[in-house]
């Protein structure tokens, strides 16, 4: 089993006191921060293109075995309709994303908060989303925020496409932890600058618990699911990235977590 573990991006002022020592100059805190976590959730992705060039210079500046995921542009998820997606998604997926090599992770779909569940679009969308490109297999992730996703219909929805649906450990807005495809995506947004560790102590000795029980093939049981217990599976990949909250406290929580998880 492998479980990744990581934050959201690895550029943020507050990081400079919290997280980068004062010899890590900043040309180098993404070669520091992948060698002190296991994975990063891109965020730039969403806001502009990136060039092939860029994704092969994160590639080599982190360590063998760490995974970048890469949030997918704005223009593919924030839209009147998902059913006109394809061209986007299509253009993203093909600007170079495979230059990270192994090192590519899931991509993440982020719909906006007022995104409401529309079935026939859905089945559009996830029809458009790529199993593959340049021969490397893709994973997708499904992060929805809105309460009207919540019902059975979507969660087998993204089961029959293979899509992971992300679960946000948030009061912002409802989650459910159906297991949907061979792999698992959480995003912790509950971080407090009280702690130093971001999430208490005994919080983070419950993720990893979780953590732990999907990436042996079960599921934990004391989360909310929409449908009964998935297939059990031999193996899973689980991602867990401290997002949000206080998030000048992610990378301490990201550590602990590591640390727990060993």
């Amino acid at each position: 089993m492998t479980v990744y573990v990581g934050i959201g991006g690895w550029t943020f002022a507050p990081w400079r006191e919290t997280f980068y020592p004062a010899d890590v100059p900043k040309a180098r805190e993404l070669q520091y921060a992948s060698r002190n976590l296991t994975a990063i959730e891109v965020n730039g992705t969403f806001y502009r293109t990136q060039t092939p060039s860029t994704f092969a210079k994160w590639r080599d500046e982190t360590p063998d075995g760490f995974m970048f995921s890469l949030k997918a542009p704005r223009y593919t998820t924030h839209r009147k309709t998902l059913s006109d997606a394809s061209e986007g998604i299509t253009r993203f997926v093909e600007s170079g994303i495979t230059e990270l090599g192994e090192k590519l992770g899931p991509i993440l779909w982020s719909f906006p908060p007022f995104k409401k569940f529309d079935a026939e679009e859905m089945q559009v969308f996830l029809s458009a989303l790529p199993p593959a490109v340049g021969g490397r297999a893709l994973r997708h992730v499904l992060d929805v925020r809105h309460e009207s996703f919540l019902v059975p219909e979507f969660v087998e929805l993204a089961r029959r496409h293979k899509a992971a649906i992300a679960y946000s450990d948030t009061d912002d807005f409802g989650c459910a932890a159906d297991v949907t495809a061979d792999f698992v995506y959480a995003r912790l947004k509950r971080c407090v600058t009280t702690e130093e560790t971001g999430y208490t102590k005994p919080a983070l000795a419950e993720w990893a618990r979780r953590a732990r029980t999907w990436a042996d093939g079960s599921e934990p049981t004391d989360l909310r699911r929409l449908t009964g217990t998935a297939a059990a599976s031999a193996r899973r990949d689980v991602f867990v990235f401290f997002i949000s909250g206080a998030k000048e406290r992610a990378p301490a929580a990201a550590r602990e977590l590591i640390r727990l998880l060993a």
